[in-house]
């Protein structure tokens, strides 16, 4: 098997978790993840078959779409409503302020990640060093906000959709508008709505894939590279050179027809329609070559 399942993973679930239940129903251990979605999320998880785990890179560089909704009032350690409570506030400012305030944190940003994130510190990860009370220094990170949209405006909270980059905490960004307000916030719930080019109107349930499996139909669930790799261009190879990619020979541009490329271009290989690899524009000894960056056989 090789390709990439949309899948729509549950709440009280975590990533791993995901993986475990879709190696068990496909019957493989080569199965991964493209961007963790914390347990209290759901959402958009694609799940990679086969080879296709070469694909995780990409995958987390593309673009997310989140829904969230944000409490007011509170902060807590989590930056969720999952937290110890650790401030609370009484101000509560108008929908006219929360997305005036909003809007400045679309485009460029700083981020300080969460004590409970899963990113390593020395080699230990910041919430196992938080569940055992310890506050470290962390370096801010830079992502970047497309669009942030408000709506739904009760009295304790909003509803807010957010298009941001890869290693954009949605939680720190609540925690950080709320301060922002002049009043505190905390996360009260979370749904990935995309990554890439994969849509939670198209996801399916770990129930639905394993009734696919089932029924033998779990073939329509899998989708091919090509959903990730599109924008690459396609070039077809003999079986000749086919079989010397396989042994790990480099083929200088003109060899293959590519007598334009440049350094860094990025193709798709097929030999008799089938994906081979992705190679890339590399420079060598003997002038421009392709590297073979991702194999698919």
């Amino acid at each position: 098997m090789l390709g990439i399942i949309n899948l729509n993973k549950p709440t009280g679930k975590t990533s791993h978790d995901m993986v475990s239940m879709v190696r068990r129903a496909l019957g493989i251990r080569r199965v991964g993840h493209a961007g963790t979605l914390d347990p209290e999320a759901s959402g958009v998880l694609p799940i990679l078959v086969g080879k296709a785990t070469a694909l995780s890179d990409l995958l987390i560089e593309k673009t997310k779409v989140y829904t969230a909704t944000v409490r007011l009032g509170i902060a807590t350690d989590t930056y969720d409503i999952t937290g110890v409570v650790r401030e609370q506030h009484n101000f509560r400012p108008t929908p006219e302020q929360i997305m005036a305030v909003a809007q400045e944190f679309v485009g460029d940003i700083s981020q300080l990640p969460p004590m409970y994130s899963a990113i390593k510190v020395n080699g230990k990860k910041l919430y196992e060093l938080a569940r055992k009370g310890e506050v470290i220094d962390r370096k801010p990170r830079q992502v970047h906000i497309y669009r942030l949209e408000c709506s739904n405006f009760v009295d304790d909270g909003f509803t807010m959709t957010v298009e941001c980059s890869k290693g954009t905490y949605i939680r720190s960004l609540c925690h950080d508008i709320g301060k922002a307000l002049g009043t505190c916030a905390c996360m009260a719930s979370l749904v990935r709505n995309q990554s890439g080019p994969f849509y939670l109107t198209d996801a399916v349930t770990i129930e639905e894939l394993q009734e696919a499996v089932e029924t033998g139909q779990v073939e329509k669930l899998i989708l091919p590279p090509e959903t990730v790799l599109a924008s690459y261009p396609a070039v077809s190879v003999s079986s000749a050179y086919g079989n010397k990619i396989r042994n790990g020979l480099r083929f200088r541009v003109g060899q293959l027809g590519l007598e334009h490329a440049k350094e860094g271009d990025v193709f798709r290989l097929y030999e008799n329609d089938v994906l081979l690899c992705l190679v890339k524009v590399v420079v060598s000894d003997k002038g421009l070559v392709l590297a073979i960056d991702k194999s698919f056989y």
